[in-house]
């Protein structure tokens, strides 16, 4: 059977791990290095820790699978300390999960429009841990949103000088953000359950027999792609059943094609003809979505997430101290 598609940004993450150097995970014997402070990208089921000195290069770095689910209740001392006896015993920021209400504190969001700026002055902050929180954004008009983490990384992006200040962003996974950037702040943003609907029909919909192939950018990806402009994506998931069970498509096609569907349902509904989009993605999914950028008259660049993430973390450090 082919491998099993990453479904969540935190599988993306760890896909991505591999192009980098293999570093020791938490826990494991390390050189100490001199660092100004640590700045950790806590999700829900992954986190990275990066030792930064205080000009924002990264030192030493590490990566496991205590994100905010594995952190045993009342156990939240106890991961900063752990980290502390690896990396030093120094100042740390985090963004993602860890500041929502299933995190360690709940740090209220800033409302967009918002900047570095917003973001710096509403840092929630753990009593006597010397530990502090990125708030997320929230956008509170007609259709409310919400998001953590993305925030820092779209607007690193500026700051690192990989997108403009006024761009289009797209940073795929489980919960797909577009994130529009005026000025350099965050103007708004919409989420779309892309990758979490890809997987809940890969997992346990009548499709799932039909989406045991590999996702990749072939005939199949693009004839998804190509029916998503009817906007009928509904009945158009039910006919990948359909089409198999009467031989018009081949059973190992069929995840590849409602992964064109949905991203490109996704895409068409953005109005990206004429326009650039930034994407913040890993090596595989981001050329998905460049592709159907592509289909639907837009043009793609990918940046690198990571630079944008430390960038923006450490910017937003930098002026809060």
């Amino acid at each position: 059977m082919p491998a099993r598609e990453p479904a969540s940004p935190e599988e993306w993450a760890e896909a991505d791990e591999r192009r980098h150097e293999d570093r020791a995970p938490l826990g494991e014997a390390a050189v100490m290095a001199d660092g100004d402070f640590l700045a950790i990208d806590w999700g829900t089921t992954n986190r990275r820790v990066y030792l930064m000195n205080a000009g924002g290069a990264v030192l030493d770095t590490a990566r496991d699978d205590h994100g905010i689910k594995g952190v045993a209740a009342g156990g939240w001392s106890d991961e900063l300390a752990g980290i502390r006896a690896r990396f030093g015993n120094l100042p740390a920021i985090a963004a993602g999960m860890v500041g929502s209400t299933r995190g360690w504190i709940d740090v209220p969001y800033v409302k967009a429009p918002a900047g570095v700026a917003e973001l710096a002055a509403a840092l929630g902050r753990v009593d006597g841990e010397d530990f502090a929180i990125v708030p997320g954004v929230a956008c509170d008009g007609d259709r409310p949103d919400v998001m953590r983490g993305e925030e820092v990384q779209v607007l690193g992006a500026v700051l690192a000088g990989l997108a403009p200040a006024d761009a289009l962003f797209c940073q795929p996974g489980t919960h797909n953000k577009w994130i529009t950037l005026e000025a350099g702040r965050i103007a708004r943003f919409t989420t779309a359950l892309t990758g979490e609907l890809f997987a809940l029909l890969r997992d346990h919909s009548i499709l799932a027999e039909m989406m045991t192939g590999d996702v990749g950018d072939g005939p199949a990806f693009r004839a998804g792609l190509a029916d998503a402009g009817d906007g009928d994506i509904l009945s158009r998931l039910f006919g990948v059943r359909a089409s198999v069970l009467l031989g018009k498509r081949p059973r190992a096609d069929g995840a590849a094609y409602t992964s064109g569907l949905l991203i490109g349902g996704d895409v068409a509904a953005r109005q990206v003809a004429g326009r650039r989009v930034h994407i913040l993605s890993d090596p595989k999914l981001g050329p998905l979505y460049a592709t159907a950028i592509a289909q639907f008259g837009g043009t793609a660049t990918i940046i690198d997430g990571q630079a944008a993430f430390l960038t923006g973390i450490h910017h937003i450090r930098s002026i809060s101290a």
